[in-house]
């Protein structure tokens, strides 16, 4: 039995659009840059890669679909940071961005990689943005393209079982 899920990504061939939130642009800059950092290292080329800035996370869900619905593109990788605040806005931000991705994957059936932080104060976003704690924009790209991976390998494997 041969698995139809790639274990490494490999992101020769394959185009990915960024949406990236300029709000907290200082994590968000980072975590963009550990994305296209991550689809180099796996052998994507530069010019495979298609950046578009978003005002805030909110955004992101409009953002993600027009780049998840272009033939061209393989998958989608959304990076935000949402900070909690005073009052409970960021739960519903934090909700409605990540129903509204999960309803473009559903739907167009293309990956769309949740790089969205969700954390209570800047300094835990820095840990995640490359520092103690990783960069989970490249997280979020490694997803993307191991995704992307085995949606084409499950687009190519044979209808039923042979009689």
């Amino acid at each position: 039995m041969q698995t139809a899920v790639p274990l490494t990504a490999s992101a020769r061939g394959l185009r990915v659009g960024i949406a990236t939130s300029r709000y907290h642009t200082e994590v968000t800059g980072r975590l963009q840059q550990g994305a296209v950092k991550a689809f180099l290292a796996a052998g994507g080329v530069d010019s495979d890669l298609l950046l578009v800035d978003a005002p805030g996370s909110f955004e992101l869900v409009a953002i993600a679909q027009a780049l998840a619905s272009r033939a061209d593109l393989d998958a989608v990788v959304c990076i935000g940071c949402v900070l909690t605040g005073e009052t409970t806005h960021d739960q519903y931000i934090c909700q409605a961005v990540a129903n509204g991705l999960g309803a473009i994957n559903a739907t167009l059936g293309k990956p769309v990689a949740f790089g969205v932080l969700t954390c209570q104060n800047l300094e835990q976003a820095a840990a995640r943005a490359g520092g103690a704690k990783g960069n989970k924009g490249e997280e979020a790209m490694n997803a993307a393209i191991i995704a992307a991976q085995a949606v084409a390998r499950v687009q190519k494997l044979p209808l039923g079982r042979p009689a």
